[in-house]
């Protein structure tokens, strides 16, 4: 086994939840009349609810204080996160083989953990995992080169001994930046970056039993 320890990326990595926060993501801007680009999921993906809040109020002018769109955003979210949302495929098998293995397992995601560990629990897989980390753990957003930094120092192994795994490009290049390995992870909601991803990534995977392969 090349690596035995590994940083997830939480929606669109270990879980099928991308339709469910685009939606919430883009209702909140529709029911406000705020236009925004093609680019929007790419941009805010990596920020989490606070920092998606302040991108919303701060650049596309949306008149909430930060505050009540947190606050929506976690109503919005909370119901599909602890009823519907699913594990992505062999998500759940893989993880189970990797500890087996004897490697350490480790979340880092932008969604906060009300929804984050209500979610995975009911999918059984939350006691998979040495330690959950949600950017309000850190005070700062996966679009930040330090946060890849501090979570490596609370993992206590040197940053490049580190795979990182998300389905998003900006977070992947960030993590890129700070020499931080990198495995690209397919989403359909991300499929017109995968080659993006690919270009600057170590690895890249289409399903997660191929985790087992590198």
């Amino acid at each position: 086994m090349k690596y035995n320890t590994y940083l997830f990326d939480f929606d669109g990595t270990l879980v099928d939840s991308m339709p469910a926060y685009v939606a919430v993501m883009l209702r909140i801007l529709e029911e406000n009349n705020i236009r925004y680009g093609n680019d929007i999921i790419k941009i805010i993906t990596p920020l989490g609810y606070v920092g998606t809040a302040k991108y919303y109020v701060e650049q596309l002018g949306l008149g909430m204080t930060q505050d009540d769109l947190i606050e929506t955003m976690n109503q919005y979210a909370y119901n599909e996160y602890a009823h519907n949302i699913q594990a992505k495929t062999n998500v759940i098998e893989t993880l189970k083989k990797l500890k087996e293995q004897g490697a350490d397992l480790y979340v880092l995601t932008a969604s906060p953990h009300s929804v984050l560990d209500v979610c995975l629990k009911r999918l059984g897989m939350f006691d998979l995992f040495t330690a959950i980390w949600s950017c309000e753990d850190f005070g700062t957003t996966k679009a930040e080169p330090e946060i890849y930094k501090m979570a490596a120092e609370r993992i206590g192994k040197p940053i490049e001994d580190i795979l990182f795994l998300d389905d998003n490009y900006n977070a992947d290049k960030t993590a890129v930046s700070v020499n931080m390995k990198v495995c690209g992870v397919y989403d359909m909601s991300s499929e017109v970056y995968t080659e993006e991803i690919k270009r600057i990534s170590d690895h890249y995977i289409y399903d997660f039993s191929e985790l087992l392969d590198l």
